[in-house]
């Protein structure tokens, strides 16, 4: 019997913690750029929630070193 292999699903939101991992960062660092306002969220009831386009945004404008 095979096992069928679920493939991951494309997330809308984030969690913060699930923003981190998939930033390669730790959660502090997600949490100090969402207190900073480098990074957008959203708040549902109690609970803070990442887009995905922001994610995308927030690594879309990060600016290489110089050489």
């Amino acid at each position: 019997m095979s096992a069928a292999i679920a493939a991951p699903v494309d997330r809308l939101l984030y969690k913060p913690e699930e923003a981190a991992e998939a930033l390669a960062i730790g959660r502090s660092t997600v949490y100090e750029l969402m207190a900073e306002g480098a990074l957008k969220y959203i708040k549902l009831g109690r609970t803070r929630r990442i887009r995905r386009t922001d994610l995308e945004v927030f690594v879309a404008t990060l600016a290489p070193l110089p050489d």
